[in-house]
């Protein structure tokens, strides 16, 4: 047929120079993307901070409210890849992201800790929702011959935000000491990001009428069960990391304005490694990827834990964020390559899914560790948990993803 002799390589490289990547659908759904992480992620490490302040609430509970947007996320992420999967995508985003945008004035209303506690975690159920519908829609806009490197460029623009995002959230609160402030910024930024959902041009798309109604794997996608106890495994990690590292920079190592500077970095080690591992993307070294990034993050959070000083602490985040950089883009492929075309949503939602709920156990793991422990006993948690992720992509991932790989998906058949 069209694929002649024997070099898939040299086929996908004929195809590459016709299927532009960089279309303006998919930027437009990358900018979406960026913004909305970014509104969310400008708060993050500074509610802790706002709590203790504004509420005096201990650790404990700061842990416990901070969680519910991740609980919310989890109960809504499942039923919106069947959503997603089963009606106009377009509109399905558009909606999900006008109510992201309008939680935030919650923030800017809310007088007690309870009423904030509410809030946040009615913010999870849009924030859920809005995340499974843009990144599948980013992946039905990409070309089929460039999708593995356009899900590792797409994967970039949430995790620069979430690295940038609280750099830039810690800057503006060390220059002005507001937290309103702060809530209008999120506010701005997630109307912007709304704006470029709306004005995304899907193709036409068939929708499927003879699926049964009720499926769980409609909501779940039980061929990557392994792959998604992974990913919660790493999601942990990052809830606990993200979460209390300025608290614990403040409060253990005296560092006030130099968690940016570690956002920073983390940001920059993302960007580095999301550069440097898009053509072994592109040629489908998917697990080797992740094996690799899950590594470097390994020594990331080992040395964090060890604490040796302060120069320790700068340069795990430039490890963490070479690691993530390397690793979640690669599973994010893996969770697709197990997928049928009709199920993209749904292998988002699962994905995501799963970060979320190892993001939840980090959140409130590293809040009751920090609170009754330590600091240090809550990063030797996130630690641990790397490690056990690391181990397990080494013993059993890596065979379970190429047994269950769909054959379109497979080096050299580019129908996808």
């Amino acid at each position: 047929m069209s694929n002649k002799g024997n070099n898939p390589d040299k086929h996908v490289s004929g195809r590459e120079v016709k299927e532009k990547l960089w279309n303006s659908n998919y930027c437009k759904a990358m900018a979406g993307n960026f913004m909305m992480f970014f509104s969310f992620y400008l708060l993050t490490p500074l509610l802790p901070i706002y709590l203790d302040a504004q509420f005096h609430a201990d650790k404990d509970l700061i842990g416990l409210v901070l969680s519910g947007y991740v609980i919310a996320a989890l109960i809504v992420r499942p039923f919106s890849g069947f959503i997603v999967d089963s009606f106009n995508r377009k509109k399905v985003l558009m909606l999900c992201f006008f109510f992201f945008f309008i939680c935030f004035t919650g923030y800017i209303g809310a007088s007690t800790i309870l009423m904030f506690g509410i809030v946040r975690t009615i913010h999870g159920l849009p924030f859920g929702a809005t995340t499974v519908a843009n990144s599948t829609v980013a992946i039905d806009v990409l070309p089929s011959s460039r999708r593995n490197e356009g899900v590792g460029f797409y994967g970039l623009s949430n995790n620069l935000a979430m690295a940038i995002a609280p750099s830039a959230g810690i800057y503006i609160y060390s220059i002005t000491d507001n937290f309103s402030l702060l809530f209008w910024i999120s506010l701005v930024v997630a109307f912007v990001g709304f704006y470029m959902a709306c004005s995304i041009k899907l193709p036409a798309r068939a929708l499927v009428a003879d699926k049964p109604k009720l499926s769980l794997d409609h909501f779940f996608l039980g061929r990557a069960w392994l792959m998604a106890i992974n990913i919660l495994f790493f999601g942990l990690c990052w809830g606990v990391m993200s979460n209390y590292v300025a608290l614990y920079g403040k409060q253990e190592l005296g560092i006030t304005d130099g968690t940016g500077l570690f956002f920073a970095l983390l940001s920059a080690g993302l960007f580095v490694s999301r550069l440097y591992g898009v053509k072994s993307l592109r040629e489908g070294r998917l697990t080797e990827n992740a094996l690799e990034g899950a590594s470097i993050s390994c020594v990331g959070f080992l040395l964090f834990a060890l604490s040796p000083g302060t120069w320790a602490y700068y340069l795990s985040a430039i490890l963490i964020g070479l690691g993530n950089g390397r690793m979640y883009p690669a599973f994010l492929n893996m969770f697709i390559c197990v997928a049928r075309k009709d199920q993209r949503g749904t292998a988002n939602s699962s994905i995501l899914t799963s970060w979320d709920c190892g993001m939840g156990l980090g959140i409130l793991l590293g809040g009751f560790l920090a609170e009754y422990i330590n600091f240090s006993a809550a990063f030797w948690g996130a630690a641990v948990s790397q490690i056990a992720g690391t181990l397990l992509i080494v013993f059993f991932t890596r065979k379970f993803f190429k047994a269950r790989m769909l054959p379109e998906y497979m080096p050299g058949n580019n129908e996808q």
